[in-house]
């Protein structure tokens, strides 16, 4: 893990592309990635998501993702619903083949227009042929809110804890190039498997490195 060491357990500032440009090929076990949905995505108190509108990232981000990961390993990547098309045609140029969808059903609608949105999605992705985990997931999970204070689209760190836990070991590497407020990582961390976090914005990338130092590893 020698040639990873700059990237090891850190939260990196920049821009993905770039900063993953710099990691060997086939050098990380898992990713679990929150991009941004290409939406022009606006919270109630007028934040918005870095990257959110435009698309021409994200071809090069996962061409770079799927450099990265090892063969016959997982990609774990939310999505924009109303940009499927573009995320799936990104996910295939990668080599990144859908072989799961998981679904959280939450408690509330987060909006409503023609229906009332009350879920979370996410693809499964493979790249090569990776063997069945021992431990087969449900692929309608249960969402708690956890609240947004730190980040206007911040997932709770249990979405993401049973993922991590089902498609990696023990000190594995888990790489998130969308790290925002460091969910990802924090879980990683939890469950004694090593992480990387990119994050281009200055203000998420100080939170997220401020939620790791105060994160345990579990014994």
């Amino acid at each position: 893990m020698d040639y990873l060491q700059p990237f090891i357990n850190q939260i990196v500032k920049g821009d993905c592309v770039d900063v993953m440009k710099r990691m060997p090929n086939q050098s990380v076990d898992l990713v679990v990635t929150d991009p941004p949905y290409i939406v022009r995505y606006q919270s109630r108190d007028g934040r918005s998501v870095p990257q959110d509108d435009c698309e021409n990232w994200l071809k090069p981000s996962f061409a770079e993702v799927g450099r990265v990961l090892k063969n016959n390993r997982f990609c774990i990547s939310f999505y924009g619903w109303t940009k499927t098309d573009k995320f799936l045609e990104a996910w295939k140029a990668a080599r990144l083949r859908p072989v799961g969808h998981l679904v959280w059903v939450k408690n509330y609608h987060s909006q409503e227009r023609f229906v009332r949105y009350c879920h979370e999605s996410a693809y499964l992705l493979a790249k090569g042929d990776p063997p069945r985990p021992k431990m087969a997931l449900r692929d309608v999970l249960d969402w708690q809110y956890t609240g947004d204070e730190l980040h206007p689209t911040q997932k709770p760190v249990l979405a993401l804890v049973p993922l991590i836990l089902a498609f990696s070991d023990i000190g594995d590497v888990v790489l998130d190039p969308f790290a925002g407020s460091g969910t990802t990582a924090i879980a990683a961390k939890l469950l004694s498997r090593n992480y990387i976090g990119i994050e281009i914005s200055e203000k998420y990338h100080r939170i997220a490195q401020a939620r790791l130092r105060t994160t345990k590893r579990d014994a």
